[in-house]
């Protein structure tokens, strides 16, 4: 699965990665803010975004909009901290395929995204 990271936290995009890498993924690229993702959806066609919703210039419920517009079949995944209902419903309502909380174990996030890849949602 090729995958775009979409978050302004170096450190834990770092993690990210090394999680996706050891499991085989090919992470095709990182952004630190929604303006980036879209235009790197549009150039790179990953399969899957993991993006957060608080990022600079663009907030990732903007970027998740202008990418489903652009890009329908790109599955994007809501990856954040926010325990906000709003955001939950606003992602699923703007085409989200899954919202995870940055506090889940890795084996629960390996599991999600095998269960992305059979067409569940996260």
């Amino acid at each position: 699965m090729r995958i775009l990271i979409a978050d302004d936290h170096v450190l834990f995009c770092e993690g990210i990665i090394s999680l996706l890498e050891a499991a085989g993924h090919d992470v095709v690229g990182r952004v630190g803010e929604g303006r980036a993702a879209v235009e790197a959806v549009l150039h790179l066609r990953p399969d899957l975004v993991l993006m957060d919703i608080v990022m600079p210039r663009m907030d990732g419920l903007e970027a998740l909009r202008l990418i489903k517009a652009e890009s329908p079949e790109t599955q994007v995944v809501m990856l954040t901290v926010s325990e906000n209902d709003a955001d939950l419903f606003e992602a699923a309502s703007c085409g989200a395929d899954g919202y995870l909380r940055k506090d889940i174990s890795a084996d629960e996030f390996h599991e999600l995204l095998d269960g992305l890849q059979r067409g569940e949602a996260a």
